[in-house]
């Protein structure tokens, strides 16, 4: 409202001429550009700029506060889960006397005797993975054929013999359990396991301590952090040996700024559309066709942000794929670190390089001076608001109302059932919330509002209109549509906190430029201390709520293990912990079913007593050996 009703009527009349229709001016008119150099209204930008300062930063203080207050209550709220009682440890060191499981359980016998229970080794993926989860897939396409099929048997074309045809079993897992049964796991056991583990404490202060604690002189050996949930973890990223998850965070960074570098040429080209003068110059066979008016509007206006929305479909498989090849252990984490790199890179290309662009040569001289990178932002920003409001219209807009169709969605739930035939729904084919594609896109939009809001004010109207729309279409996504496959825990607030006041110091610095360049050393001298106060807030922020995200709170796991004790969950909790991590599923399945639960328990009891029990029955390879007989 005050952009619109004050600033914007300033930048029409700033100069003195003579205005045509309103319909008809450019939108550079409305632009803080139009406004003459030393004019005594620059106030008015300044007061607008401490308003939308001061009211983002209010809203964000709010807004974290209650995030974290939301984070606590599902911290204590949530039913007991695995994951608060469990520790992921890597860099288990080699030894030729023991094997990887016989180390883990020496180690944390000898320096947590009293809170260690179990643990669960990491296998490296081989044969026997590969068949259970291929019968699992063979399963669900063959239980739509008709079980009543009688066998028949015919003569092999190759050999001679008698072949028979396949028969639909009664049970899903009967022939991978036979399989296991025949061939056995444990012979090559100690070859197969990895060095990481899952190791279970019976309280969660316990395993929280265990997580933060440097566990060896090393701190490349026995490395501990929290465990993620069963359904978080990403299995095939645990077998990466722990000394090289540095050279692969190096290597994946590398990779995406070179892949950033990569995408000025399709920037550069999108750029040079919207300049008509250097366009026609460089190809004078279209200097006819670009007299037209339609596709002149059509050239230099709609088709970049459309040529530009295309290629930027392609930054966040590339940027999954890199968080993939980075280490995480957790889809999580995965997603996390992808959402982090598609935000650098939407910023730095549809902003930073779109407003600096004219080629890459001009944007190498640009960026070789540092100094001069505030003025060259101001005297970009106003020219290309007519760019971002295309952008916030093709890329906006019709974003929403993909996201409502799902037509990729569509199209692959179409070639299931009507090519495949598979008309069972598996439970891979659940969506789950892209928050490494949205999450980004809000925040660019976010981004383009702040720095927009007193240079070219025009835009608001059309982003107020797309954020409306989009809290109505993101609500019923989340609702009804999207599938939440694990609890993230708010941890992609600060990244949205982060953002926000990137975006507002970035709109002040702009701003700063802009006074500078227009001679109005009033607003320059009142904009500088907005800068301090915003990084000053943020600081406040960081020390008051960030660390809430980051560990949880002793006060509050004690008083949750001492309502466990009261309630006597105990038992059940123990019960839980033997088959959540487990590598494959249906050993899972067979775990939970064929084992006496009341074993758990009573070796729960014995450890409050002080007993022992022997050590060889909690040792997962050995619960494997229990399944086979």
């Amino acid at each position: 409202m005050i952009c619109i009703l004050l600033v914007l009527p300033v930048n029409y009349y700033g100069q003195d001429m003579q205005h045509k229709q309103i319909h008809a001016e450019s939108l550079e008119v409305f632009t803080i550009g139009n406004v003459k150099e030393g004019s005594k209204w620059f106030w008015t930008h300044c007061l607008a700029l401490y308003v939308i300062s001061c009211s983002a930063c209010v809203l964000l203080y709010f807004e974290y506060e209650s995030i974290t207050k939301m984070r606590l209550a599902h911290i204590t709220g949530s039913p007991p889960s695995p994951s608060h009682f469990t520790v992921l440890v890597r860099g288990i060191p080699w030894s030729q006397d023991h094997s990887y499981s016989e180390s883990v359980e020496k180690f944390f016998s000898t320096y947590y005797p009293a809170s260690y229970v179990s643990h669960q080794m990491v296998y490296r993926a081989g044969t026997v993975d590969k068949l259970m989860k291929d019968a699992e897939k063979m399963y669900r396409v063959l239980k739509t054929v008709e079980p009543q099929c009688r066998e028949i048997s015919m003569p092999c074309c190759l050999c001679g013999g008698t072949t028979h045809s396949f028969k639909v079993l009664n049970n899903e897992a009967e022939s991978v359990k036979s399989k296991i049964s025949d061939d056995g796991l444990q012979p090559a056991q100690r070859e197969k396991e990895r060095p990481a583990a899952f190791v279970f404490f019976r309280t969660r202060y316990a395993a929280v301590v265990a997580a933060q604690v440097l566990q060896s002189s090393n701190p490349m050996l026995w490395v501990t952090q929290l465990a993620p949930e069963p359904r978080d973890v990403y299995w095939s990223n645990l077998s990466i040996p722990y000394k090289q998850i540095w050279l692969r965070k190096i290597a994946t960074l590398l990779g995406a700024i070179v892949f950033m570098f990569v995408f000025l040429v399709p920037v550069t080209f999108v750029q040079g559309l919207t300049q008509l003068d250097q366009l026609s110059h460089t190809f004078p066979f279209l200097k006819g066709i670009l007299r037209q008016k339609f596709m002149n509007q059509l050239v230099t206006g709609y088709l970049p942000s459309v040529i530009l929305m295309l290629f930027l479909y392609a930054a966040p498989p590339t940027m999954m794929l890199f968080s993939k090849v980075e280490g995480n252990v957790s889809r999580s984490g995965r997603k996390k670190s992808a959402c982090i790199k598609v935000l650098y890179f939407t910023i730095w290309n549809v902003f930073f390089v779109n407003i600096l662009s004219g080629s890459i040569i001009r944007q190498l001289s640009v960026f070789s001076s540092v100094r001069d990178i505030p003025t060259q932002l101001a005297k970009a920003v106003p020219t290309q608001a007519t760019f971002f409001t295309t952008y916030v219209l093709s890329s906006g807009w019709a974003s929403l109302s993909f996201e409502v169709i799902q037509l990729f969605a569509l199209l692959r739930n179409v070639f299931r059932k009507f090519i495949l035939r598979i008309k069972e729904e598996s439970s891979n084919c659940a969506l789950s919330f892209p928050y490494h594609t949205e999450i980004p896109r809000l925040l660019l939009f976010g981004l383009l509002g702040f720095t927009c809001s007193v240079m070219a004010p025009l835009i608001l109207p059309f982003l107020l209109v797309y954020f409306f729309l989009a809290f109505l279409v993101y609500r019923n996504q989340i609702l009804h549509v999207y599938v939440s496959k694990y609890e993230s825990g708010g941890q992609f607030w600060p990244i949205v906190h982060n953002t926000t006041i990137f975006s507002l110091v970035l709109t002040q610095i702009i701003a700063l430029g802009v006074f500078g360049i227009k001679r109005s050393p009033v607003a320059s001298g009142f904009t500088i201390p907005l800068i301090f106060f915003t990084l000053l807030f943020n600081e406040y922020c960081r020390q008051r709520f960030s660390p809430v995200f980051k560990r949880s709170p002793a006060q509050v796991l004690i008083e949750m293990d001492r309502q466990d004790e009261q309630c006597g969950r105990v038992e059940e909790i123990y019960d839980q912990l033997r088959s959540a991590y487990c590598q494959f599923p249906l050993i899972a399945r067979d775990l939970s079913t064929s084992q006496d639960l009341s074993t758990a328990g009573n070796t729960w009891q014995n450890k409050d007593q002080g007993s022992s029990q022997d050590p060889e029955s909690l040792k997962p390879g050995n619960q494997l050996v229990k399944l086979n007989e």
